[in-house]
């Protein structure tokens, strides 16, 4: 039998930074849990750790906005998961600008959508959003071109791990 970290260790997903804004707090934070979950109406998932600044704050967030980076942007994914947002205001040492619902929407993306928060499911320690994209934009880029877990393997994470 395969164990589930065994079977982990052979995916290379790509990493997301999930941007939120509630009760006028901005978060955001590197997450490696994520996928499309539906077709038709499309939908989206992000996982976000409990124990996460961004989780709080996302919590009364109505939409959520998710982005992929090119694979030369590995500073902007230590600065979301390498620091907290309990100590340090990210978006201070970040290009972004606001959009719909006051979503920060990163200038270092090379994809991004805000999603409307349809659902969550708690499972364990990390909390599921249930996104529908309500607006969005993509570069064109070649496979192999986005900044993945294997890529980030070597990054401490702002708030440990429960």
């Amino acid at each position: 039998m395969v164990s589930v970290a065994r079977f982990t260790a052979l995916l290379d997903p790509p990493v997301y930074i999930v941007t939120a804004a509630a009760d006028g707090q901005r978060a955001g934070c590197l997450v490696g849990f994520a996928s499309q979950s539906s077709l038709d109406p499309v939908r989206f998932v992000v996982w976000l750790s409990k124990v996460n600044h961004t989780y709080r704050v996302a919590r009364h967030a109505p939409f959520l906005g998710v982005h992929l980076l090119h694979r030369d942007r590995t500073e902007v994914a230590r600065l979301f998961g390498g620091e907290t947002g309990d100590r340090v205001d990210k978006f201070a040492r970040a290009r972004w600008e606001p959009r719909g619902e006051g979503v920060p929407v990163l200038g270092d993306a090379c994809a991004w959508f805000i999603g409307r928060v349809e659902e969550r499911a708690d499972w364990g320690d990390h909390v599921g959003f249930c996104l529908t994209p309500v607006d969005g934009s993509a570069e064109s880029l070649p496979r192999g071109s986005l900044l993945t877990l294997g890529d980030v393997t070597d990054l401490r994470p702002g708030h440990p791990a429960p």
